[in-house]
């Protein structure tokens, strides 16, 4: 099982806890529940590991770090709980980083270049978890609200949900959105540049036929004189 790079047991009504000589690559939206066994550092070799959409609680277990080539790690939509540990940014690999709708509290023990790095950054809907203003900047939008002094979430983020919540999204992604903006941009002046010249086709009818009554009047005067 060491040498295990890939397994998925998704969508299967699995419920109880990962048996601790078994430990697998993803296994989403079951029953799961438990801590994530420690032993799922053995797996040396995966590469992408999600266990989504589960009950899992707990914390998160620090013998991930073993699994050095890991470059998706998904524990999103769980019952996780503690710190966020910071040896996740130590994972050189890692690309893809869910840890969305937890209960995970304290302070993001991240810096804005770790979060630059990855291509897909997802923290959200833990809601007593904050992050450093002074080494991530707002405008990341990660989804969670910056602390106050005392490492707490600061008050006035209950107020202003949109000003701390979006997606959060890479250069890479940034990237993409900006082309993404473009091309809409662009579809929208194609749009109103084909209205205008729909409008421009309904006009110069209407000229044509106000000359065409107006021409046709002017014979019918001619002919009866």
């Amino acid at each position: 099982m060491r040498k295990l790079t890939s397994l998925t047991i998704s969508n299967s009504n699995l419920s109880g806890q990962i048996p601790k000589s078994f430990q697998s690559n993803l296994i989403t939206h079951n029953l799961l529940s438990g801590q994530i066994p420690n032993k799922i550092g053995n797996l040396i070799l995966l590469k992408n590991l999600s266990l989504a959409s589960n009950r899992f609680s707990g914390t998160i277990q620090n013998s991930l770090i073993s699994i050095s080539q890991l470059t998706h790690l998904d524990l999103s939509m769980n019952q996780l709980n503690g710190t966020v540990p910071s040896f996740l940014s130590e994972m050189k690999n890692l690309k893809h980083l869910n840890l969305s709708d937890n209960s995970f509290h304290g302070v993001l023990p991240f810096n804005e270049s770790f979060i630059k790095k990855l291509e897909v950054f997802e923290i959200g809907g833990n809601s007593d978890l904050c992050y450093n203003g002074s080494v991530i900047s707002s405008r990341l939008k990660l989804g969670i609200a910056p602390c106050d002094k005392y490492g707490l979430v600061e008050k006035e983020y209950y107020g202003d949900y949109e000003k701390y919540y979006g997606d959060y999204e890479s250069e890479g992604g940034n990237e993409k959105k900006e082309t993404k903006k473009k091309k809409k941009k662009k579809e929208e002046h194609n749009g109103s540049g084909k209205i205008w010249f729909g409008n421009g086709i309904v006009l110069f009818l209407i000229v044509l036929l106000i000359i065409f009554f107006y021409l046709a009047k002017r014979c019918r005067w001619i002919w009866l004189d």
